[in-house]
């Protein structure tokens, strides 16, 4: 199995540049994940995350703002540095659905209170960077707002945000190698065209490469949400977790400032076509997302679900051919396939959504193994 294994590995580097990315200055691979609504009191974790990202902060009247409930969640969040003092605490602001980015970075007043705010609130705050969420420039299919010059203002609000950052972290002597960090969370394939990668990564420390909800319920065929490579039945266009470091390295970016991204849920889809055990076939109906512990709990081998792997993709899925379900997932064997690939390109390491739904730890454990 590990033959087999490094073999889809060095597969994988002669398509995707292995070469170019080994003339890279080694990095030790970071664990990235995102926190929602889960209990910092569960601090068993937090000794195996290089970087906690709070999720949401949120865009209003130009400016990057948290409600009261957030500032109470973020507050447990940094709390936990005093205990785990390697650990690092950003604020994302953004995500689906989230607007007044399109607006905001439509001027150079509009760039520099955004810019402004949020560095106050990184500050303030004792967080360690930004992250920022737009899903996506030039993009209107969450319901905000986009224009076609969001491709150009995406990158000068992003030099924005890093002078206003470096000028705060100065006063406050965070400098150099503790200077507060910057990084987007980004798309891949058509969702990332109002973006210069090229031109915006030289403000970034690194890239949140969403590297998950491939297939949902926009799209018309099931298939691995999160796959590493491509299924052998997959359609040509298939976006995957290696198709997507290629684009970005395509772009210029260097290997260590891409952080891949796994999924701690599936999605599960109805009245899915027979072939090939439902994988990549159209659908009836899209059933919703299921955290980790409840995939183990009902799903993975009970009730007629069984668990397939795709050596190809490097992903499991279930399905059950009674009911016509199909649930595509990571698991710990996925996550260590994309450990593998991590270190064999010496991309940066991995992040992950979300930390509450892996309350035992098992799949940030699997992360944490497979990165060692």
């Amino acid at each position: 199995m590990r033959h087999f294994v490094a073999v889809l590995l060095l597969a994988a580097c002669l398509r995707s540049g292995c070469v170019a990315a080994a003339a890279a200055a080694p990095v030790h691979p970071r664990i990235i994940g995102y926190a929602t609504l889960w209990d910092a009191a569960q601090t068993q974790d937090a000794g195996k995350i290089d970087t906690l990202i709070f999720a949401f902060a949120n865009v209003v009247d130009g400016r990057v703002t948290l409600d009261a409930a957030g500032e109470q969640r973020l507050s447990k969040l940094t709390a936990l540095k005093s205990t785990y003092p390697e650990l690092n605490v950003a604020i994302s602001v953004g995500g689906w659905g989230a607007g007044g980015f399109s607006e905001a970075a439509s001027s150079e007043a509009g760039r520099r209170a955004f810019a402004d705010s949020a560095a106050r609130l990184v500050a303030s705050h004792d967080a360690d960077g930004l992250d920022v969420d737009w899903e996506y420039p030039g993009h209107g299919e969450s319901g905000i707002q986009s224009s076609p010059k969001d491709r150009a203002h995406f990158t000068l609000l992003l030099r924005a945000v890093r002078t206003a950052l470096d000028k705060a972290g100065a006063a406050r002597g965070r400098t150099g190698g503790h200077h507060y960090t910057l990084s987007i969370a980004a798309a891949d394939g058509p969702f990332v065209s109002g973006v210069d990668i090229s031109a915006v990564s030289r403000y970034l420390d690194w890239f949140n490469l969403m590297t998950y909800d491939f297939v949902n319920s926009q799209t018309p065929l099931t298939g691995h949400h999160a796959g590493l490579d491509a299924a052998r039945i997959a359609p040509a266009d298939a976006r995957t977790t290696e198709r997507a470091v290629k684009q970005f390295r395509n772009a210029g970016v260097r290997p260590d400032k891409l952080v891949i991204g796994a999924a701690f849920y599936g999605r599960d889809f109805a009245d899915v076509r027979t072939d090939h055990q439902g994988l990549y076939q159209h659908y009836g109906r899209y059933q919703g997302e299921h955290p980790w512990p409840e995939l183990k709990k009902d799903y993975i081998d009970k009730g007629g679900y069984v668990r397939y792997w795709d050596a190809e993709a490097q992903a499991p899925w279930l399905w059950n051919a009674e009911a016509r379900r199909f649930i595509s997932y990571d698991d710990p064997q996925s996550i260590a396939a994309k450990a593998a690939y991590v270190k064999a390109m010496h991309l940066g390491g991995i992040m992950y959504w979300e930390q509450s739904l892996d309350p035992s730890g098992e799949l940030l454990e699997a992360m944490r193994q497979g990165l060692r």
